[in-house]
């Protein structure tokens, strides 16, 4: 049984060897994460007389390119939930970090819990990364809901309606007509304050602009929402 916990961090990582009953195979030594450092590894790995399991944490992003070549070698890999390697052995948390003692750590770990390891698979990371893009896509949605309500709330005491002007479905950069539209015609002073004729030619300048299409029955019903409304408060 060999047991080789790495303590990965970014662009290198620390390992140490160690076999049951405290016998040590390898102190600590760094490497960094280049192919031909991670090839030595794989090396001298294979090169050790039984069974070898190697565990890292599961931490970020930074273990992935090790794991990954490190499978592909036809070594057993486990990645592990940090909490597990925190809570293992005792319970003090160090102040200042050392990662020779958490390779050591790490190994002490893999001895302790052999038989209980799972071995690491890509699908099993890529299902990982989905349920993270996941809950951060669902995170964007909800975000993004409660902005356009907010915004629908604020343009309700300036020009109330303006968002139900027009139904076209939004560009593939996620611009929306009615959002441009009240970005120019915030209050309905804007569209008020002028003839139908002078908002009507001043729409059409501005879809041209926009490159939006020009109706103009749009244009006048945009300007009859807001005669209509300023004579029923009358």
């Amino acid at each position: 049984m060999n047991a080789v916990g790495i303590d990965v961090s970014k662009g290198k990582s620390m390992i140490a060897i160690l076999r049951p009953y405290g016998e040590i195979v390898s102190s600590p030594f760094e490497i960094h994460h280049t192919s031909s450092e991670i090839s030595s590894l794989i090396e001298q790995i294979k090169s050790i007389e039984g069974e070898s399991r190697i565990v890292m944490e599961h931490t970020g992003r930074y273990y992935e390119p090790l794991a990954h070549e490190l499978s592909l070698a036809n070594l057993f890999v486990s990645a592990v939930n940090p909490k597990l390697i925190k809570d293992f052995g005792d319970n003090s948390l160090r102040k200042v970090k050392s990662d020779k003692a958490d390779s050591v750590k790490i190994a002490r770990y893999a001895l302790d819990s052999w038989t209980n390891l799972k071995q690491y698979c890509l699908m099993d990371e890529i299902r990982n990364q989905l349920k993270t893009m996941n809950r951060q896509f669902g995170f964007y949605v909800k975000h993004k809901t409660a902005m356009k309500n907010n915004f629908i709330g604020i343009l309700d005491q300036t020009y109330p309606g303006v968002n139900t002007y027009f139904d076209s479905p939004a560009r593939d950069d996620g611009s929306q007509k009615w959002v441009d539209f009240a970005t120019t015609y915030w209050h309905v002073d804007c569209v008020r304050k002028m003839s139908l004729n002078a908002f009507t030619d001043h729409y059409q300048k501005w879809c041209k602009r926009r490159k939006f299409n020009f109706s103009k029955s749009k244009a006048e019903e945009i300007y009859g929402a807001v005669t209509c409304s300023c004579t029923s408060k009358r």
